[in-house]
């Protein structure tokens, strides 16, 4: 599908350039839109400036010229920023881009977590616009995406209204993913993706796939809890958590039944099973680039709401407490770790241990 400008932005700025804005960027490039991309990686940003971005896997496999820049190189303005870093790293990249953004320009926060709040810090809750995403991408190597699968793309004002920016950064997504939508509920979007990533992060304490973990039963309690708690914390803060991909909230609910948990288990297994993205970007943190995950920063928000509401979510808190542990080494990736989450006993020492 090729695009004639109908409508979406003309220049659009992508901070980072990795799976998710990698991926992104060359698709819109390729329909005609004037894309521009920013990355912190030193010999991703010259593999793409001397060989163009590569796009590999079971969806389509091209090579797209993009022009590449360091975060201390770029030079200009954008109406239209989409920032794409991990979860971690949202407040640095947004106070560097913040130069590069219009007067009346706005970001698009294209990330897993609640950075749209951290974004909106920086730039202002009017310039800031929401995201929800659940493809499945790997950087291989430095100018190397692996596309592994689709999954659903959703964008929306933070709050609630239609907007002519909005239907603008609408149409250049569905150069991407021609199923994307608009919602005037982009937090239940996020607050979803969130119960579902809490089982993805799960998933990257073992050495095995995403689908291998869904798809046992002796973890699904262990799973099911967390999704619960985060589901509960949602409940709290009044939003109405959305589904996606297999993952259906109101099984993780307070009324939920366990043919209903199964159901929605199974669904996304059966998701997972079509894409080529066997493991989390979360596992592949920890396995492949032995550095640190977006735990911390994806969950701090879900925590710190959680102790003002009075809820225990001991769950999700034993979640992060191993997680230090794996990061760091200290513990291995073993498929122990998920029957740990339902061991208060143990992660009680863990937890003292770890300080």
């Amino acid at each position: 599908m090729t695009l004639e400008a109908a409508g979406a932005p003309k220049r659009i700025l992508i901070w980072g350039a990795g799976a998710i804005g990698g991926t992104v960027g060359a698709y819109l490039r390729r329909s005609g839109i004037d894309v521009t991309a920013v990355d912190a990686n030193g010999a991703h940003v010259r593999a793409i400036r001397e060989r163009s971005l590569a796009i590999t896997g079971p969806i389509e496999n091209f090579v797209q010229t993009l022009p590449a820049y360091s975060p201390d190189d770029v030079s200009g303005t954008w109406d239209t920023i989409f920032l794409c870093v991990k979860a971690q790293h949202t407040e640095a990249a947004a106070k560097q881009l913040a130069l590069h953004l219009a007067p009346d320009g706005f970001v698009v926060s294209l990330q897993n977590g609640f950075n749209e709040l951290t974004i909106a810090d920086v730039v202002g809750r009017e310039r800031t616009m929401g995201a929800f995403i659940n493809f499945g991408a790997d950087v291989l190597e430095p100018g190397v995406v692996h596309f592994g699968g689709r999954g659903a793309v959703v964008v929306g004002e933070l709050d609630g209204r239609q907007s002519e920016r909005l239907v603008r950064v609408h149409r250049a997504l569905r150069q991407f993913e021609p199923d994307a939508t608009i919602t005037d509920n982009i937090w239940g979007y996020l607050w979803g993706k969130m119960g579902y990533g809490s089982l993805l992060f799960a998933s990257a304490l073992t050495p095995v796939s995403i689908v291998e973990v869904l798809d046992s039963r002796d973890a699904r309690p262990a799973l099911t809890a967390l999704a619960r708690e985060v589901m509960a914390v949602a409940a709290t803060e009044g939003i109405s958590p959305m589904g996606f991909n297999g993952y259906d909230p109101a099984a993780f609910g307070a009324s939920r039944t366990s043919a209903a948990v199964d159901s929605s288990f199974d669904a996304m297994v059966a998701f997972n099973r079509r894409s080529a993205k066997t493991h989390s970007g979360v596992w592949r943190d920890i396995a492949v680039h032995h550095r640190k995950t977006e735990c911390d920063a994806q969950f701090a928000p879900i925590l710190r709401l959680a102790r003002h509401s009075g809820i225990a979510i001991p769950h999700i808190e034993r979640l992060v407490s191993i997680m230090h542990e794996v990061e760091t080494g200290a513990r291995p990736q073993s498929l122990d770790n998920l029957a740990l989450l339902n061991d208060e006993s143990v992660l009680r020492s863990s937890s003292t241990h770890s300080g």
